[in-house]
């Protein structure tokens, strides 16, 4: 068992062995993330009947994945709950079955429904148990003056694993079928998730996490972080929890607007919608880094509000982008649109430890995760947008004012104070 002063010094080998093995995992769950490239050919009347399928609208290309957001955030309360119980060991073997037995699933139905069932829900539930694991166990071995980089890094992996899956997805699509793109990611991320999961692991009884020196900038910091463990009971009887949900919310509708439809967005402009989707993925992954990096040196809300800022400064600018067809101002307009989005899904847990303390987190950010399945609302109602008007237009403003709101919100809302605080 560590010592307190090794603690104090140092972080075990063992602890980045947990954050890298949950990247990796993440790695493979984000696959979602790519899903406007499945868009791009599910709506192709020509393709599909090719390939012995029935042509869908962009409005039902876009429920697998908006059916799948909303597994994925329901089954984290659930997924919490086995992590903080049982370990995220089996949580993650759990989600590294449920997604690859339901992507062979979808492959083999070839149909609507069967995308439905087998990467809406089945793919849903993998996310959703596989996801709890990594980060609140990552957590536990680092001090709360790391915790942003160290979300930030376990799920990076998420953000970035569009970047290879959408030009895979899309080379298997095109050069074999729909149901070999289904077929080969399931089978790699059966094993992919599996091997990774069993390096998951909580600290030693009586492990102490390293601290911040003692400085004024630490005190300061420090007085926006809890020292008590809340339950979830307690934590649902603050209003802070609803404002988080909800600024999760706002943060993820957004981000999943660009990631539902990017490819499609920008079909008349450029054939290789999946080059933007790749694009997307670096910065998706880069801002889960930069922007923990910058919420431990900053302060979360501060972090949360510039993110806010430049994100509803991109939806209202992407209707005159795209009207003027630019591509490279298009792709630097995604950057910070993806760049924000992702810097959000490494400062809601960092809030929730902050506010509700380390201790029950995989449980208690089950339940504040709740906002981003809230988010996927955006991709059915932009495919719904798109078929009335063959525009994205109004889907964006929606999406600026917002990002206006959830600005305010997050000006008004602070830690609550338990009684030992």
């Amino acid at each position: 068992m560590a010592s307190a002063q090794q603690a104090v010094d140092q972080v075990p080998g063992k602890a980045w062995r947990v954050v890298f093995a949950g990247t990796a995992i993440n790695l493979c769950l984000g696959c979602l993330y790519a899903w406007s490239v499945w868009v791009k050919y599910l709506t192709d009347k020509e393709y599909m009947l090719s390939q012995g399928w029935t042509p869908l609208t962009a409005e039902q290309a876009s429920n697998p994945a908006s059916l799948c957001i909303l597994v994925f955030a329901l089954l984290m309360i659930p997924g919490g709950r086995i992590q903080d119980k049982y370990g995220p060991k089996l949580a993650a073997s759990i989600g590294g079955i449920a997604i690859g037995l339901g992507l062979l699933l979808a492959g083999a139905m070839k149909s609507y429904s069967g995308i439905l069932l087998g990467f809406g829900i089945g793919g849903g539930i993998g996310m959703g148990i596989g996801y709890a694991a990594p980060t609140p166990a990552a957590l536990k071995w680092f001090g709360p003056h790391k915790r942003g980089l160290v979300a930030g890094l376990v799920v990076s992996g998420y953000g970035l694993a569009a970047f290879y899956v959408a030009p895979l997805a899309k080379w298997l699509i095109t050069s074999y079928s729909m149901s070999a793109s289904f077929y080969v990611l399931g089978v790699a991320y059966l094993i992919v998730i599996l091997a990774a999961a069993q390096l998951l692991a909580w600290p030693e009884p009586g492990y102490v996490p390293p601290q911040p020196p003692a400085t004024a900038a630490s005190a300061a910091q420090a007085a926006t972080q809890t020292r008590a463990d809340w339950t979830a009971g307690e934590m649902l009887k603050t209003w802070q929890f609803y404002a988080l949900v909800l600024m999760f919310c706002i943060n993820t509708q957004a981000g999943l607007l660009l990631i539902g439809h990017a490819a499609k967005m920008i079909k008349g402009i450029m054939a290789a919608g999946y080059l933007l989707v790749s694009w997307g993925a670096i910065f998706n992954s880069v801002g889960r880094i930069g922007t923990g990096i910058i919420s431990d040196k900053i302060g979360r809300t501060n972090g949360l509000i510039v993110n806010y800022i430049a994100a509803a400064v991109i939806m209202f600018l992407l209707p005159y982008l795209l009207t003027m067809k630019n591509i490279p101002l298009l792709f630097l307009a995604c950057a910070i649109g993806f760049w924000c989005y992702g810097g959000g899904l490494s400062l809601f847990p960092s809030f929730t430890a902050d506010f509700y303390g380390p201790k029950n987190l995989g449980f208690n950010y089950g339940l504040v995760f709740l906002g981003w399945g809230f988010g996927a609302f955006m991709p059915k109602l932009a495919g719904r947008i798109y078929d009335k008007y063959q525009s994205y237009d109004y889907a964006f403003y929606i999406a600026g004012i917002l990002l206006i709101v959830g600005i305010v919100l997050a000006l008004v809302t602070k830690r609550p104070r338990y009684s030992m605080d």
